[in-house]
């Protein structure tokens, strides 16, 4: 790692402070190409997933939550729902996957209680519903769009707090989640610290190289220079 690098490290010592800096001065797409300079190809999840809202933006710890299909009344609906977002923490992300997607993974009074445990956002491989009531709840849920089908007769939670995999990503728990309007991003957590610091400075580098460009040098000039682009 460089000295840019090495030096943008000691610039958080927390959580928060980690989410606000990545919240403050990155995007997905610079810290994908981090991930795959360093041969992780496969850490996006799928391109469907979006922001209800375009300027939302979710920096967290990836809580993950298992669902199945089923078929019918059960006799406990929703599986283990209510307990996994029970034991949500400050500085969560929800995010859940499984089954066939008949339904909506996602709701109004999910939101509220998940915002209410302090989680900063949640991220389904299918669908919400209740687009209203969340959007007034400005708080950021990414999804494949829009489904008001109810889940409790075809969907529920079997396992929560454990790996998944959502498309060709694998997720543990407490890996470091980033999602903005470019796509849903996972760093894994034995990577997060130099993974981030190297975005941090080459974020910092295309600022420098977008004003050379402005000023007149050429692409081909400024990537022989800088190595960016």
């Amino acid at each position: 790692m460089n000295k840019g690098a090495g030096a943008v490290m000691q610039t958080w010592n927390t959580d928060e402070e980690l989410f606000n800096l990545m919240k403050a001065e990155l995007y997905t797409p610079v810290v994908g190409d981090i991930l795959d300079a360093k041969g992780r190809y496969h850490q996006f999840l799928p391109q469907p997933i979006q922001p209800m809202k375009e300027e939302m933006i979710i920096a967290g710890r990836a809580m993950p939550v298992l669902m199945i299909d089923v078929y019918g009344e059960q006799e406990k609906p929703f599986g283990l729902l209510t307990e996994a977002l029970d034991q949500l923490q400050p500085g969560e992300v929800y995010i859940a996957s499984g089954g066939q997607m008949r339904c909506a993974y996602w709701g109004e009074l999910l939101t509220a209680t998940a915002k209410k445990r302090g989680a900063v956002g949640a991220i389904v491989n299918g669908f919400h519903r209740d687009t209203p009531m969340v959007l007034e709840q400005s708080w950021p849920v990414f999804s494949r769009g829009r489904f008001a089908q109810d889940s409790s007769v075809r969907t529920q939670v079997v396992n929560y707090r454990c790996p998944i995999e959502v498309g060709e990503v694998w997720i543990n728990p407490g890996d470091l989640i980033f999602a903005d309007l470019d796509g849903v991003l996972v760093i894994p957590r034995e990577l997060e610290r130099e993974v981030i610091a190297e975005a941090l400075h080459k974020v910092r580098g295309e600022k420098i190289v977008r004003r050379e460009v402005e000023n007149g040098m050429s692409s081909t000039e400024a990537f022989q220079k800088y190595g960016i682009l």
